[in-house]
């Protein structure tokens, strides 16, 4: 063995001699001695055979014969570009894109010395893209189209990256008709390019790219250039989703779990979203804790809830921040602690939730908040900090505290100068600052400027503002006078949960001063408002209950909703709930003395 192993060695020195022969000869021993063929492609390479330098990377690529080293081979497809190898120039754009720095393969570098990977360089990928893709190479044209389409600013021309996905295209290549697709769909000037899209996109799937499978699914999930077909979107999500798109996992789980486009999977859908959310999806991980927070089908776990509002907040996810707040605040799976919400309330503020700006400036007027995040300062210094060097959130919470006297002397005049500089783009400001200028708190009352605060609160969704202007309409303050108005805006802060506004809509049934009466509908809001506990609401369903107003009569019903008001504070319902329990008693007594009588 030993006398043939030198016999090998001596027959690949002498073939080595011919670049032609070395060739040859290693393609014959490419499957069976790897090794020994890759040094022979090394020879032939080394005589200035591109297509053996060309294989010479591959080998390193792949790791055959050789260690895998995508630095090496992007050394050895260099000698091959450089020498016009379409396919070496195809492999090393890819290579610059996935991160090949460009010190590993310049002229004068050594090959197999070691290298770190940098970012991708997109620079450095188009020169050789661009090289193939004029050559015809379907997959460098694609790639070319690639980082005129997506890559840094300077690089970027939306035309040219339409004309290569589509000569790309046009040569088959799945990648292309995918960028070809997709370009389609964001251009306006082209006759029927949602069907052209289509077939592109079908083409593409048939080639098993993960990424059409999803837009097909997207497409027939939302209708978009082909009837809505829910059973096909969780098709194609599934095709995707087993292809490893996160995109998909987090949509086939939510089909799943909502029994869209076939039976509701509850263990299925929370197995998918906890995949895409471990793969770096936020999305993901906030269903994933909503699933969780709520229970269910699955039972509540605050634990796990926990945790995922967490993942999906340091990956940056507003809402996430502020459910996490919440959980913080409420003490429920983690030790109750105000300064650690009033941080995750924080982040989602400056992110731009809005409900998280209204949560932090409730947290600020409850008082026993000392600290934010990991700083040392009181919460109003940091809020005045940040407010001075152009923080509009901080300006939004520094105003609450100069306004509610929170660590800080109340000063009406101050709050409204800086509830003013933040109103510009929080809207909880807005609110705010109509609010100020509705009460005269300092500054001039102005009801019609207070209007106008509150409408634009108010259309941007924040529940507090559309009552205020509901309120408003209702008075005839700063506006014309309008219960119409005033009736849609509040329907709109109840749909937001908001119980001030149910019970004024059980009011506005119950009395028929601004729209006709109605007495069912007036019932059916205040036992909206009372079981959310709203006392006033308590009262008077207890009262409707003890009459037979908007439906049946109910001693009992009333009873237990005296007791709730009771328990909330609502003004006389204790006494209201004593004549209730006599009643009974002095009609029992009338009865006797009638029979007696008789």
């Amino acid at each position: 063995m030993i006398e043939l192993s030198i016999l090998h060695k001596a027959l690949d020195r002498l073939f080595a001699r011919s670049p032609k022969r070395a060739k040859a000869r290693a393609e014959r021993l490419s499957k069976v001695a790897p090794e020994r063929a890759l040094a022979l492609f090394i020879a032939a390479a080394e005589a200035r055979d591109s297509e053996a330098a060309f294989i010479v990377g591959e080998h390193y690529l792949e790791g055959k014969g050789a260690l895998q080293h995508p630095v090496s081979a992007a050394r050895w497809y260099q000698l091959a570009a450089e020498a016009g190898h379409v396919g070496a120039q195809c492999r090393l754009a890819a290579l610059h894109l996935f991160g090949v720095p460009e010190a590993a393969v310049e002229a004068g570098a050594r090959l197999f010395e070691p290298t770190e990977s940098e970012a991708p360089d997109y620079h450095a990928a188009m020169v050789w893209a661009k090289k193939a893709a004029e050559a015809g190479a379907p997959d460098a044209q694609a790639m070319l189209a690639f980082i005129l389409s997506s890559g840094p600013e300077d690089l970027r021309d939306p035309d040219a990256a339409f004309e290569w996905y589509r000569k790309s295209a046009e040569q088959d290549c799945p990648q292309g008709r995918l960028g070809y697709a997709i370009a389609l769909m964001l251009r306006a000037d082209i006759a029927d390019n949602a069907l052209l899209a289509r077939d592109e996109l079908l083409r593409a799937s048939d080639a098993g790219l993960p990424t059409a499978h999803y837009l097909l699914g997207a497409a027939a999930e939302g209708g978009i250039g082909t009837a809505l077909d829910e059973a096909e979107a969780r098709r194609r999500y599934t095709l995707a989703a087993e292809a490893h798109l996160t995109a998909a996992q987090l949509k086939l789980g939510l089909m799943l779990l909502e029994g869209r486009g076939g039976q509701v999977d509850t263990l299925n859908g929370e197995s998918w979203l906890r995949r895409a959310a471990v793969a770096g999806e936020s999305d993901a991980a906030m269903h994933l804790g909503e699933l969780y927070a709520r229970g269910g089908t699955l039972p509540p776990n605050y634990i796990e809830a926990a945790h995922w509002f967490r993942t999906a907040a340091e990956r940056g996810h507003r809402a996430a921040a502020r459910a996490l707040g919440t959980l913080y605040l409420t003490g429920a799976s983690v030790a109750r602690d105000p300064d650690e919400a009033a941080a995750w309330f924080k982040r989602a503020a400056e992110a731009g939730d809005t409900g998280a700006q209204a949560d932090l400036a409730a947290l600020l007027q409850a008082g026993g908040v000392s600290t934010i995040e990991s700083g040392s300062l009181p919460m109003h210094q940091w809020f005045e900090r940040a407010a001075e060097q152009g923080d509009l959130i901080g300006a939004f919470n520094y105003a609450v505290c100069l306004a509610e006297g929170i660590g800080v002397p109340r000063n009406d005049a101050r709050a409204a100068f800086w509830l003013k500089q933040a109103a510009d783009e929080v809207v909880s400001a807005q609110y705010w600052y109509g609010r100020m200028l509705a009460d005269g708190r300092g500054l001039d009352r102005n009801d019609g400027e207070a209007a106008v605060w509150f409408e634009t609160a108010a259309e941007a969704g924040l529940a507090d503002a559309q009552v205020a202007l509901a309120e408003f309409y209702l008075q005839g303050r700063g506006v014309p006078r309008d219960p119409e108005a005033a009736l849609t805006w509040f329907r709109s802060a109840a749909q937001s949960g908001h119980s001030g506004a149910m019970f004024a809509l059980g009011t506005m049934h119950s009395d028929g001063a601004d729209i006709e009466t109605d007495q069912d509908e007036a019932r059916r809001w205040f036992a909206r408002a009372a079981e959310n506990k709203h006392p006033l609401a308590a009262l008077m369903l207890a009262r409707y209950a003890a009459q037979g107003l908007g439906g049946p009569k109910d001693i009992e019903a009333a009873r237990c909703w005296y007791e709730h008001a009771a328990s909330y504070g609502a003004p006389d319902a204790a006494e209201e709930l004593a004549a209730l329990d006599l009643k009974p008693a002095e009609e029992a007594e009338t009865e006797v003395d009638t029979e007696l009588m008789a």
